[in-house]
C-alpha cells in the first residue's frame, strides 16, 4: 500500500514554506536554530496552518489550539489604531506575491505593490515593512507599524532579506526592489515602533488579502 503523502509547514526556517516531502522540509530546517515546523494530511490544512502562527499549533498534533481565555485577551489588551499595518501574499512558493499597507482603524489603503513574478510571501512581508518604514519616515509620522510576520522582523532587525529565493529573469525586478530597501535600511535610521499584530486575539491583520 503506498505511503500516504504528508505536507510540511515550516514557519521559520530557511526558507519557510509548505513542503511535499519530508526531504524538502529537512532541507529547509538544517542548520536553523528554533525552527518551526510541522507536518499536516492534506495542503489545505498546511495552507491554512501556515498563514497562521506555529504556537496554535505546537504540540498539537497539527490540531489548533483552543481560542485564548478572557484574562489572556484581557492580558494582550486591543490593538492601537493610531497605526498602519502591512501583509504580503503569495500564490505558490514562489508564485506571484504582492503585498500592501492599509490604516489599521479604516483599512483605507495607503500603498501595494506587485503582483510580482516568483515570490514569496517571507519576501513580501520584509518589503512591505520597509515600505511602511520608509513612509512613516517620509511623512514624519509616529504611528506604530504592525505586521503578523515575526520572520520579518528578524530580517528587518538584521537589514537583510535573508531569503533563499533564486534569482531569475522573471524576479529580477522583486530582487532589484529587495536591494533597494536593504539598502534603504542601512542608509536610514528610524523611530518607528514595529509591533506583532496578535492574530489568536484580534483576528487576522487589517491589511490581509483575505485569501485564507
Amino acid at each position: 500500500m503506498a505511503k500516504k503523502q504528508k505536507y510540511y509547514v515550516v514557519w521559520f526556517g530557511n526558507p519557510a514554506g509548505i513542503f511535499g516531502s519530508w526531504e524538502e522540509c529537512q532541507l529547509s530546517i538544517k542548520g536553523v536554530k528554533g525552527a518551526q515546523y510541522k507536518s499536516f494530511e492534506t495542503f489545505a490544512e498546511a495552507k491554512t496552518a501556515y498563514n497562521k502562527e506555529y504556537e496554535d499549533y505546537k504540540g498539537q498534533g497539527g490540531k489548533k489550539k483552543k481560542n485564548l481565555t478572557s484574562e489572556e485577551l484581557q492580558k494582550i489588551g486591543a490593538p492601537n489604531l493610531y497605526s498602519i499595518s502591512v501583509d504580503a501574499a503569495s500564490s505558490g512558493n514562489p508564485g506571484k506575491m504582492e503585498y500592501q499597507g492599509v490604516d489599521t482603524q479604516t483599512k483605507k489603503r495607503l500603498f501595494h505593490q506587485g503582483p510580482f513574478q516568483q515570490g514569496t510571501n517571507n519576501v513580501g512581508e520584509f518589503l512591505a515593512l520597509v515600505h511602511g518604514l520608509a513612509l512613516l519616515k517620509q511623512k514624519n509620522s509616529d504611528r506604530l507599524l504592525y505586521t503578523d510576520s515575526r520572520i520579518a522582523m528578524g530580517w528587518i532587525k538584521r537589514k537583510k532579506c535573508n531569503t533563499k529565493l533564486k534569482q531569475t529573469a522573471k524576479n529580477k525586478p522583486l530582487f532589484d526592489l529587495i536591494e533597494r530597501a536593504e539598502t534603504w535600511l542601512k542608509n536610514n535610521r528610524y523611530s518607528t515602533k514595529i509591533v506583532k499584530w496578535e492574530t489568536k486575539a484580534w483576528g487576522e491583520i487589517p491589511a490581509d488579502f483575505g485569501r485564507k
